[in-house]
């Protein structure tokens, strides 16, 4: 019985941290890709924190001519003290894609969805 609860919860782990299939695309590629697991690799063009706490990193340039934006919702902003420091640095983000405002995101909700190279 211990054995299949371990197994679970690897497996909720395993799928909130990583989304299965997430294929490797680029920054001009996004749109094509709402609705679907994808890891993105870019420079952060930016890091900005609005008042209400919610952290937006741009990349493929500076808001509002960036090409996409990962958003760290204030509730979630603990799980990654050093958002700040990636202006610049090379990033993978994981997850799913989403159009705002017609521009494509990520929601990030787990530290492991943030890679700095």
């Amino acid at each position: 019985m211990q054995r299949f609860f371990l197994s679970v919860g690897l497996v909720v782990f395993t799928a909130v941290t990583a989304p299965a299939g997430a294929q490797t695309i680029g920054l001009a590629d996004l749109k094509t890709h709402v609705g679907k697991p994808v890891t993105v690799e870019a420079a952060v063009s930016d890091v900005h924190v609005a008042a209400s706490g919610v952290t937006f990193i741009d990349l493929g340039g500076r808001f509002p001519d960036n090409n996409f934006v990962a958003v760290i919702f204030a509730d979630d902003a603990a799980k990654f003290p050093n958002a700040a420091a990636l202006a610049g640095r090379t990033v993978t983000i994981t997850g799913t894609v989403q159009l705002y405002q017609g521009k494509p995101e990520i929601i990030l909700k787990s530290a492991s969805q943030l890679k700095a190279k």
